[in-house]
């Protein structure tokens, strides 16, 4: 049985990219290093009481990253389980269109791999899809 929605973590990322240097390949994606999970994953988080996703992933990108960025397609929504609750994150494609990274105590480091890198870094292999997502959508 399904909990009431209510109930449901809320959360909203993107699978952020960027052109690659020259020799590199098409695209870089970025992965964010949590401390405090001592993971790799893509910029997500939480969404604020009204927030809606897109706005939401928007945001947390700025924050995790410090990049601002243009949302495109959409990719698949992720469902699991944290501590016993249901989480559903709702995932863009979003390319990055300047900023800079600042070290945080939520996120200490930033990576721009090329996609098998970033396939490869990831800790959550629930997160694996959305670089194939993304490759798609991209036409890679």
């Amino acid at each position: 049985m399904t909990p009431p929605s209510a109930h449901v973590v809320r959360a909203a990322g993107c699978v952020l990219w960027r052109r690659a240097a020259p020799g590199l390949g098409p695209v870089e994606l970025a992965l964010v290093h949590r401390p405090k999970y001592d993971d790799w994953s893509l910029p997500k988080g939480k969404l604020k009481r009204g927030e809606d996703a897109l706005s939401g992933a928007v945001r947390e990108v700025l924050e995790e990253t410090g990049m601002r960025c243009e949302p495109g397609a959409r990719l698949p929504v992720s469902r699991y389980l944290v501590d016993g609750r249901p989480k559903e994150v709702h995932w863009w494609a979003a390319e990055a269109v300047g900023g800079r990274f600042v070290p945080s105590r939520e996120v200490d480091r930033l990576l721009w791999l090329v996609p098998e890198a970033a396939r490869w870094r990831l800790t959550h292999d629930r997160d694996r899809p959305l670089v194939d997502a993304v490759l798609r959508v991209l036409g890679l």
